[in-house]
């Protein structure tokens, strides 16, 4: 199981650093994501999910405005009213579909992150530094109902006038909303549950965050490697091993390479880890490109290549 630990205080920038410890043994540095961009991130999300909601509800409207154009001209048979009632459990499923898919397909997706978290700069991951599953990404969307929703549901049960209910429901919100601010890695209840934490992921181009040079150097160039070597990774790998470039740390460099050498069989050791990373890195990643123009795409080792 992956450790995290805070990093050194000479390296750290702030108390939200932190050092992910992955199950291969690689040192991971990240950034939680602050109290506010979360907030800021659900806000945004919201503000999408109810834009959405409403164009759904403008067409759906305008579909019925057209049947009862045909009551009105053909009569109130059977036929018409029930294409009304169609409309309305359309709407209701939609409605249901917009408040869950919404977070569970943008969260599983390869970012890890929906549109107001990527506009706030951070993203899902998790804690034990393997690939979120759709166990941790469901079960900590299912608690935002506990969280968020089963209050505004036992207000409209009670009674929007009851004093008790009210009560019931701010302690409720205030207990979920504090809850951040009650651990050191500012996680939701269903982070807790789930086994997820939210971490800063700057937006940036690859190009220009990379410490990689754009043509191979010489070192680098001495190693070629096959289709079948290149095949055992996806996107995911390929993103870890640009951080690992870019942070440029010794430990990390050997230990990665050691372990994408055991992976495709070669010998782990060679006189120059970077310069084998750099050109597993460029050949890696070259595949991949090639294969999204053509369609296809790999997500990580676990997955194949997909159209």
């Amino acid at each position: 199981m992956a450790r995290t630990a805070a990093m050194p205080r000479r390296q750290a920038r702030s108390n939200r650093d932190r050092m992910l410890i992955t199950p291969e043994g690689v040192a991971l540095p990240l950034t939680v994501a602050s109290r506010g961009a979360r907030a800021g991130a659900l806000l945004l999300d919201f503000v999408f999910l109810g834009t959405v909601f409403v164009v759904v509800t403008i067409a759906l409207i305008s579909l019925a405005g057209g049947v009862a154009q045909l009551i009105g001209r053909f009569g109130s048979g059977g036929e018409a009213p029930a294409a009304l009632q169609f409309l309305i459990v359309v709407w209701m499923i939609a409605t249901f579909l917009l408040r869950y898919a919404w977070f569970l397909v943008f969260e599983l997706g390869p970012r890890g992150a929906t549109p107001g978290k990527r506009l706030s700069g951070i993203r899902i991951a998790a804690r034990d530094g393997g690939r979120l599953t759709a166990e941790m990404v469901i079960a900590r969307n299912l608690l935002r109902d506990i969280e968020l929703f089963l209050p505004v549901a036992f207000i409209a049960s009670a009674g929007v006038e009851s004093p008790p209910a009210w009560l019931a429901a701010t302690a409720w919100f205030a207990m979920f909303l504090l809850f951040p601010c009650f651990n050191r890695d500012r996680l939701r209840a269903g982070d807790v549950i789930a086994g997820t934490w939210v971490v800063e992921a700057p937006r940036r181009k690859l190009e220009a965050a990379m410490s990689v040079p754009a043509v191979p150097s010489a070192a680098s160039s001495a190693y070629l490697f096959t289709e079948a070597e290149l095949a055992v990774y996806g996107e995911y790998e390929l993103q870890t091993l640009e951080r690992i470039l870019r942070e440029d740390r010794d430990a990390a460099i050997e230990s990665v390479q050691a372990t994408i050498a055991a992976k495709i069989g070669r010998d782990p050791w060679v006189p120059d880890s970077r310069a084998f990373l750099e050109a597993y890195y460029a050949q890696l990643r070259a595949r991949l490109e090639a294969g999204m123009r053509m369609g296809r795409r790999k997500a990580d080792k676990h997955a194949g290549d997909a159209s």
